[in-house]
């Protein structure tokens, strides 16, 4: 029953928002009592905090997994990009924002445990692609891998990126085709053209 309540409390977070769902609508979402909820889970911000790990978790086994398949470091970034976002529910904003208004010790350790899996895997992916001759080999793997991270949490900034103006997918699209021209050799420009 914990898994269950943990997987709908996740849908239900991603697709409404942090705040916006209440354990009571989690309860009758599942046709359960709240007090079934509190057996497993003390508090919201106690399945707040599980949901936003679980979520974590399975984004990062995905990605483990994309990168083990050895595609070139193009077609990978497009493939971890997708699957991210379907487990995101091509989310919009407003959860995360949520999430750091009204949940801000659990987004900071959600971001700083984002940062240290994005930033391996980026850095990863960088000098592959450097020695597969798709990235220009004078980049400097570490400072661009911070700068991706950062323009992909800038992204979720409603008041830069107002999401009636700029759709979620649109933007992901958009900021990973700008990062990869900033970085691809001629080579990498003509992956990148196949997949646009």
């Amino acid at each position: 029953m914990k898994d269950q309540i943990l997987i709908k409390a996740t849908d239900m977070f991603l697709t409404l928002g942090f705040k916006s769902v209440t354990m009571d609508d989690i309860a009758t979402e599942m046709g359960i009592s709240k007090k079934t909820i509190y057996q497993h889970y003390s508090n919201k911000d106690e399945l707040v905090e599980a949901s936003t790990m679980h979520l974590f978790e399975t984004i990062s086994c995905g990605i483990d997994a994309i990168c083990a398949l050895g595609n070139n470091p193009v077609e990978e970034l497009f493939l971890i990009k997708d699957f991210v976002m379907k487990n995101l529910k091509n989310e919009s904003a407003s959860p995360i924002y949520q999430l750091q208004k009204y949940y801000p010790k659990i987004h900071k350790s959600l971001m700083l445990r984002q940062f240290d899996k994005m930033g391996d895997c980026v850095v990863d992916n960088l000098q592959k692609g450097i020695e597969q001759g798709l990235f220009r080999k004078e980049i400097n793997a570490l400072l661009i891998a911070r700068f991706y991270f950062a323009g992909m949490t800038s992204l979720k900034d409603t008041e830069i990126f107002n999401p009636e103006q700029f759709p979620s997918k649109e933007i992901q699209i958009a900021y990973l085709e700008y990062h990869l021209r900033g970085i691809c050799t001629q080579k990498g420009i003509q992956k990148l053209e196949q997949l646009l």
